[in-house]
């Protein structure tokens, strides 16, 4: 099986899909991480470039890659390239990880993941098929998605109506639609297929219960909970007009522009982007502050503990 390596130590690597699932096999026996020590193995890595820990950071994550690596896999590219370079994107989150901002990796090294891999793709793809334009490039990440969520599961071209649905929630012309979802003629691969390698059981089988356990749900949403708070709590320093540039321009699924905001609060386009910047840096500095002084109780927390006799 093929290896990459992250400061010179080697993690699997899948170097065909036939070994597909006795890779997904080797990284499940990597345990994942409790919070404290994510955070003390960060830090080790960041303060003394400690290559075990950043090690043990990216091998306890190799399942979150696998998972969002097969969401990917309808693109007509093989799994295990798919793979690697989401592997390359796990390394890259955990160089540039740093626990002090509150965020668990898990939450941090998604973009990362989905990133490299989306280049990938882009890359692989040719041009003459995905175009280059932002809008292609829109469709061409989030075609199959609507279409699942619309049921426009069957084959040839889209509806009428489907097509406007589509190009009305990416804001892209329908002609666009009609392009992409010809180009992206490829058929997904079923979780239910049967895998057709040595044993038995679906793809479904190795990948259903990587995220789905009550104690995975329960961390995910205890940390989106903190996270919640903390952000609402570093909102407070914010004033009116800052709150609601930021919230506009960087809290909602679909942002409002430099123009739509300089007409409403009677500015230039340029002021707005600086009142945005300036936002963001206090909204920063807050949160930072706030995690600081959870650390801080914690701390004394356990210190207390100790002296008690605990």
């Amino acid at each position: 099986m093929a290896e990459n390596s992250i400061a010179g130590r080697n993690i699997p690597a899948l170097g065909s899909e036939s070994n597909l699932s006795r890779y997904l096999h080797e990284i499940r026996q990597f345990p994942m991480l409790e919070q404290e020590e994510e955070y003390m193995l960060a830090k080790r890595w960041i303060e003394h470039q400690d290559v075990e820990a950043a090690h043990r950071l990216v091998t306890s994550h190799l399942r979150l890659v696998a998972r969002i690596a097969m969401g990917y896999r309808g693109y007509g590219l093989p799994v295990n390239e798919l793979i690697s370079e989401g592997n390359v994107g796990m390394m890259q989150a955990v160089k540039r990880f740093d626990p002090e901002k509150g965020f668990r990796l898990a939450t941090y090294a998604m973009w990362w993941i989905r990133a490299s891999i989306q280049e990938y793709i882009l890359h692989s793809w040719s041009l003459v098929k995905i175009g280059t334009t932002a809008a292609q490039k829109k469709l061409f990440f989030n075609l199959r998605r609507l279409k699942h969520r619309l049921q426009a599961i069957e084959d040839g071209d889209l509806s009428p109506e489907h097509v406007t649905k589509i190009a009305d929630e990416l804001k892209v012309s329908e002609d666009e639609v009609v392009q992409m979802n010809r180009r992206l003629a490829a058929q997904d691969r079923s979780l239910n297929a049967p895998m057709r390698i040595e044993g038995e059981g679906e793809w479904q089988d190795w990948l259903a219960d990587e995220s789905e356990s009550q104690e995975t749900l329960y961390g995910e949403r205890e940390e989106f909970e903190r996270r919640r708070a903390l952000l609402a709590g570093a909102m407070s320093v914010l004033n009116e007009r800052e709150h609601r540039i930021l919230n506009e321009r960087r809290l909602r699924e679909s942002p409002a522009t430099l123009e739509d905001l300089s007409q409403e609060f009677g500015v230039s386009r340029e002021r707005i982007r600086q009142i945005e910047m300036r936002a963001f840096e206090k909204l920063q500095r807050a949160v930072r502050d706030a995690v600081v002084q959870e650390r801080m109780k914690a701390e004394q927390a356990v210190s207390a503990g100790a002296a008690a006799g605990f």
